[in-house]
């Protein structure tokens, strides 16, 4: 009893911290969620939720600067519809962003000048977040902000930065601007600094919740999660989504839509025949899935693209084509056979179930056959 009780005391949030943000607009019950939610996206148990509430009401607001080269701004416009509660009521109360074209009111001369001197201000302690791809091509002219080169400008501020996170597909590995045959010259941010302290998010546009979910572990642990072989974090791309996805069980039992619009996929088969990418690709869009969790293309009815992928938009196109030779999976080999064995199996697992019975009741007669004799 007391074991539970301390557990449930280790789990709660002081009071004054609470009432904090009730006076900012935020209810307690909404605080608590996104604390809660942010646990469970990072894969940490409930009792770090009081380290999290702690970390975002600390008086210790780390300067962003927010930079975006080749991009359509699909990643700002995602993280700034964020809701759960918004990112503006929780995150951006507890950044300071100091430069970000999308949302800042300075343009022009004054706009860089804000920049410029944030890098110098926070030289070494600021967060740097990266939008878009880096165009190389011709000394990089094929992308200038205020006369300066996106590789002049990254190098500037991702070098100084004490670290940073591309946002996106492109900011990751160059996505569709380095798409074959890449007239620009694009790629992704390691690429032109190879030792930066960097996380990737890629995505085509990333989820917010995973950005907010980065921001909070930089501010509980003071350092950035751990990261897979691309630099993804793995609390996000630690699994394939096929291993996720809610139409994993009609996959097993070999049911799959063979085109949009029949009766399998208005019952939500199975859409690898229909060029799903799942199978190849880390993300955990199922389970966080997008727009406050409501849903993501596959729950709604269109195959994963690879959108989080290197090179996906050439490696994973045509994307309505079924995929060929899947490392690990020997599903080309299986997808229109699968089903016909696991029921053979499961016939089979009967039969053997039905056999073992008939011993144990053929056991059991004999049993009292003997009890009846004695």
């Amino acid at each position: 009893m007391n074991q539970q009780t301390d557990e449930k005391d280790d789990c709660s949030v002081p009071e004054e911290v609470l009432q904090r943000w009730e006076g900012r607009g935020i209810s307690r019950r909404d605080f608590l969620a996104f604390c809660s939610t942010m646990a469970a996206t990072l894969a940490l148990p409930v009792s770090f939720v009081p380290k999290i509430a702690a970390a975002l009401e600390a008086d210790n607001r780390p300067a962003v600067i927010w930079l975006e080269f080749q991009s359509c701004s699909g990643d700002s416009e995602a993280f700034l519809r964020a809701n759960a509660p918004t990112a503006a009521e929780i995150i951006l109360d507890t950044i300071s962003l100091e430069y970000a074209e999308v949302v800042m009111a300075a343009a022009g001369h004054q706009a860089e000048a804000a920049k410029a001197a944030a890098v110098e201000k926070y030289k070494g302690n600021y967060i740097a977040i990266v939008e878009g791809s880096i165009p190389l091509g011709e000394g990089g002219v094929y992308c200038t902000v205020g006369g300066e080169s996106a590789v002049d400008t990254l190098k500037k501020v991702v070098g100084n930065a004490r670290a940073t996170i591309a946002v996106g597909s492109c900011a990751a590995f160059g996505n569709l601007p380095a798409a074959a045959p890449n007239p620009t010259g694009a790629v992704g941010v390691r690429d032109v600094l190879p030792g930066a302290t960097l996380v990737n998010l890629p995505g085509c546009p990333l989820n917010a919740e995973n950005l907010t979910a980065t921001l909070v572990h930089i501010l509980t642990f003071g350092k950035l999660p751990a990261v897979d072989r691309l630099g993804r974090p793995l609390f996000a791309y630690g699994k394939r989504i096929h291993d996720n996805c809610e139409r994993r069980a009609h996959f097993d039992a070999g049911q799959y839509a063979e085109k949009f619009g029949d009766p399998g996929h208005r019952q939500g088969w199975c859409l690898y025949k229909l060029g799903c990418k799942g199978p190849e690709t880390f993300h955990n869009c199922p389970t966080v899935r997008y727009n406050e969790g409501t849903s993501w293309p596959v729950m709604a009815g269109h195959g994963c693209i690879g959108c989080s992928e290197p090179e996906f938009w050439d490696s994973m196109t045509p994307f309505y084509w079924r995929l060929p030779q899947v490392p690990g999976f020997g599903i080309e080999l299986t997808a229109d056979q699968i089903g016909v064995g696991f029921a053979a199996g499961t016939a089979l697992a009967f039969g053997v179930h039905g056999v073992f019975s008939a011993f144990r009741k053929g056991d059991a007669m004999e049993s009292d056959k003997v009890k009846k004799e004695e």
